[in-house]
């Protein structure tokens, strides 16, 4: 059930701008990001090739979107640092069988969108160019859309759903962080 948005966050959702240059892979420590993978047993792959024409393995969605074959997350200089994370969650809410044989698109029914929306905020705080509010500043930048117009809006008052699916499928600990552990069941 959808919880009531106070009237300061409705009124600072319409008055705000997301950041004029949403982060992407050349902003954020590759460090950070290939250790993040490595807990979920994911491996980085960084396309080389300067030319921002060069399609990316496994994207779904074309463009600088980052794709997913496997246990490999491929990006451009130029992939959003969101669309790595939202790829790096449906790899590890997506069950064993799919897990197994992805290659390209990550499936998943509706609430299991939802929860990769959520777990990629949560996983934004360990990026250390990152942070969950800025996470949902480049979502809301990039266009995804929240019935309650803001992905913050979402993630603070309507998203029990997201994290009781999370919750059901035990990636999260009891402080609803991430665990790091993949999807089993």
């Amino acid at each position: 059930m959808t919880k009531t948005v106070p009237a300061e966050l409705l009124s600072t959702i319409i008055q705000s701008k997301p950041e004029e240059k949403i982060l992407t892979i050349t902003d954020c420590c590759e460090k950070d990001i290939t250790q993040l993978l490595f807990k979920y047993q994911l491996t980085l792959s960084i396309l080389k090739d300067p030319d921002i024409n060069t399609p990316i393995p496994g994207s779904f969605w074309g463009d600088s979107e980052a794709g997913l074959i496997g246990n490999t997350v491929f990006v451009r200089n130029d992939t959003p640092i969101h669309s790595l994370l939202h790829e790096t969650c449906h790899y590890i809410c997506m069950d064993e069988i799919r897990r197994k044989d992805i290659d390209t698109n990550a499936e998943g029914g509706y609430d299991e969108e939802n929860a990769v929306c959520y777990l990629q905020i949560l996983l934004a705080n360990d990026l250390s160019e990152m942070t969950s509010d800025r996470m949902m500043q480049d979502m809301d930048g990039w266009g995804y859309t929240f019935r309650l117009g803001s992905a913050k809006a979402w993630f603070e008052y309507d998203a029990e759903d997201a994290l009781a699916w999370l919750q059901h499928y035990n990636l999260l600990n009891s402080e609803n962080k991430p665990n790091y552990s993949l999807r089993t069941s």
